[in-house]
């Protein structure tokens, strides 16, 4: 098994703490796993992405020229790199400020309105979470409780609200779409 997936969205959307968490669940349940991020000068604002890599195997290279899914969190990521996912892969993306569609009909979407869902939870930095909810149940790459208890462990000396929150945001998120 080898999954790589690209998260992308602007910096402050908690796009790298996507990967991050995503590598950091991964390498706790055993499997091999790269972590490369990319962002602008700017961070909060301006462009961030990463790929993250998962096998059960050693990993020759972190690059993902043609990754299996795509998290998306606002438009310009969409139109960098909807092209790049395989044929057949899967695109993620906020439906709350992404109103275009992507261009290809060779792979499978979901619009998940994560800042809509973020908001009405009363946070709208938990967006991400909500995305990963949905992302977890889909790919199905570690069991959500695994997610759940890395999230805590990198949170670390959180409030428990927050704690709280990321519970919601991520049960809402992975509830979202049904079977």
């Amino acid at each position: 098994m080898l999954i790589k997936t690209i998260f992308s969205g602007f910096g402050g959307q908690g796009v790298l703490m996507m990967g991050f968490s995503l590598a950091q669940s991964a390498m706790n349940k055993g499997y091999q796993v790269t972590y490369l991020p990319a962002y602008g000068a700017e961070v909060r604002g301006g462009t961030a992405n990463c790929t993250i890599a998962v096998g059960d195997e050693e990993i020759a290279s972190p690059v993902a020229s043609e990754p299996d899914y795509l998290v998306v969190m606002n438009s310009p990521s969409l139109t960098t790199f909807q092209n790049k996912i395989i044929s057949g892969g899967t695109i993620f993306l906020n439906s709350s400020i992404i109103e275009a569609r992507p261009s290809r009909k060779d792979v499978r979407v979901y619009a998940i309105p994560c800042g809509d869902i973020a908001q009405e939870l009363g946070n709208i930095r938990a967006a991400n979470i909500v995305m990963m909810g949905t992302f977890i149940k889909i790919t199905k790459i570690l069991p959500a409780e695994d997610y759940l208890k890395s999230i805590e462990t990198i949170m670390g000396g959180k409030k428990k609200s927050v704690t709280e929150i990321n519970r919601k945001a991520f049960a809402i998120g992975f509830d979202f779409v049904k079977n």
